[in-house]
């Protein structure tokens, strides 16, 4: 099949499609990390689909015969999440209607990059393409669009690890578990709260945002694998 990985500079998700021989490309407006830039279009997606390909990292074209076949993409969930609603107001008005609330003095246009975080979703999940699957994490899509078709976790896929991750499929099976485990490791907090402890390296390591939004958005190996596995057998 002729697949493309959007919004992917890992390129986790595109080698395993490419072990199993399918014509599959990464998509980011970054240069991709994961070693092969002959795989990846560092152009702007909806120019990638409408074009059915173009200019390749190495500076080389490529085409594909006929449409994509399929599309998995990653959009950047920052202003999507619900665990970002926080940042949406003043924090001195908490209390008060929503309707009422000033913006956060922080990130007073956060309102908007949201409005363009959703049009920037829905248009991938209605792209022109016949199989798609829009992952994210738990995000306001579910109450400005639809509900998510399937809800996965790492930890059914072999990797101990907790990343609650939504699916809105395009003709596409549920996916199946692979290998259920463990859970993973958690950090506490003396508030009582915790978090997963690859999340809190990953914000540790981190050395600037893009870097901590890059680490924070990481593919598991076995939820890559189960998608090409399953997806890719169709």
């Amino acid at each position: 099949m002729k697949i493309l990985i959007a919004c992917e500079e890992s390129q986790t998700v595109t080698k395993e499609f490419r072990k199993l021989g399918h014509e599959a490309y990464s998509c980011d407006l970054l240069e991709c990390s994961g070693g092969h830039p002959e795989w990846h279009f560092k152009n702007d997606v909806f120019e990638i689909i409408e074009d059915r390909g173009g200019t390749l990292q190495t500076g080389e074209e490529a085409f594909i015969d006929g449409n994509w076949d399929m599309m998995i993409a990653h959009p950047p969930c920052t202003y999507l999440s619900v665990s970002g609603a926080q940042w949406y107001y003043h924090p001195d008005d908490k209390n008060l209607p929503t309707e009422e609330r000033r913006p956060h003095p922080k990130f007073p246009n956060r309102a908007e990059h949201r409005e363009e975080a959703v049009e920037f979703f829905l248009r991938l999940a209605n792209a022109p393409i016949e199989k798609v699957a829009v992952e994210n994490p738990v995000s306001i899509i579910s109450t400005r669009w639809r509900k998510p078709d399937q809800i996965v976790q790492p930890y059914m896929f072999g990797d101990e690890a907790t990343k609650t991750t939504c699916l809105w499929l395009k003709n596409l099976p549920l996916l199946l578990p692979t290998e259920i485990v463990g859970k993973g490791e958690r950090i506490k907090f003396k508030s009582g709260k915790s978090q997963p402890k690859w999340y809190s390296d990953a914000l540790v390591k981190a050395k600037t945002p893009q870097e901590r939004r890059t680490l924070r958005s990481k593919t598991f190996p076995g939820f890559a694998e189960a998608m090409a596995e399953q997806w890719g057998r169709l």
